[in-house]
């Protein structure tokens, strides 16, 4: 059931909710509010949300109404040059309700917010350089979207982040001069994307990684010199994609090769097997 489908409106400290006692009774007559709909009092965000929407004029008279919700609703409606003042609120919903409708400028102050949902939003909104300060940032999550955002020149800044999940994003994005020094990264995914974007020649010496899947890559694109050692590999997809590459045939014809062992042009065999 919805919460504008039950009988009976509650305000946010529990009471019954009574048009009667509303100082603005006067706009249930107008058809500007509605019990169980649009309602200030109520303890639903929804049914606030949609008063402002229908009475914006009030919004700034609750800006600092002791029910968190209001204030975040209000601040959705109110004029905009009273929002800048609601960033110091205690509510991270208002801190974020407001800062969302602020231009950019107002938001550097919210890169150390206390709570990370409002530092995640506030990386997606932020212009790439103002980021900076936030790599750092004690929240992994924070640090992958400014890893998916700031300059890949800056992405050196971040190589050796303690996720792995945002080295990876670094791998996928860094510029090409700083992308071998992630084939040295503890983890295999890092690794791996790191190898799927270096050039040919910066694959010679990645034939002994431990992962497979580097030594594919090494198998499948590297130079020829650098693929002969794969012949005798101990993973049959290398093996055969070195064979390829090298047209040279193993000493027992598998399945997989039968079906079409040029993985150069099915890298799919690849994303099936991990």
């Amino acid at each position: 059931m919805s919460t504008d489908e039950i009988d009976e409106a509650i305000d946010w400290l529990g009471a019954p909710v009574r048009c009667e006692s509303c100082p603005h009774q006067e706009l249930l007559g107008q058809e500007k509010c509605r019990p169980l709909r649009a309602c200030l009092f109520d303890r639903y965000a929804r049914r606030i949300d949609r008063f402002f929407d229908w009475n914006p004029e009030i919004a700034r008279d609750y800006l600092q109404h002791p029910y968190f919700e209001v204030r975040a609703c209000a601040a959705k409606a109110a004029e905009i040059f009273l929002l800048p003042a609601m960033l110091d609120d205690a509510e991270e919903a208002v801190r974020w309700s407001a800062a969302r409708r602020l231009p950019n400028r107002y938001l550097l102050k919210l890169r150390n917010d206390p709570h990370r949902e409002v530092r995640i939003r506030i990386a997606h909104r932020l212009d790439p350089i103002d980021l900076l300060p936030m790599i750092e940032d004690r929240d992994y999550y924070v640090r992958q979207v400014v890893a998916r955002r700031i300059a890949p020149d800056l992405l050196v800044l971040m190589i050796d982040d303690a996720d792995i999940e945002v080295r990876r994003v670094v791998a996928q994005r860094i510029a090409p001069l700083a992308l071998k020094r992630l084939t040295a990264d503890s983890d295999a995914e890092v690794r791996y994307e790191a190898a799927q974007r270096l050039e040919p020649v910066q694959l010679a010496d990645l034939g002994d990684d431990p992962d497979w899947r580097v030594r594919y890559e090494v198998a499948r694109r590297a130079d020829p010199k650098a693929v002969a050692p794969l012949l005798s590999d101990d993973d049959p997809i290398v093996r055969e994609t070195a064979a390829a590459r090298l047209g040279k045939t193993l000493g027992k014809a598998t399945d997989m090769a039968r079906q079409g062992s040029n993985f150069d042009r099915n890298p799919s065999h690849v994303e099936e097997r991990i």
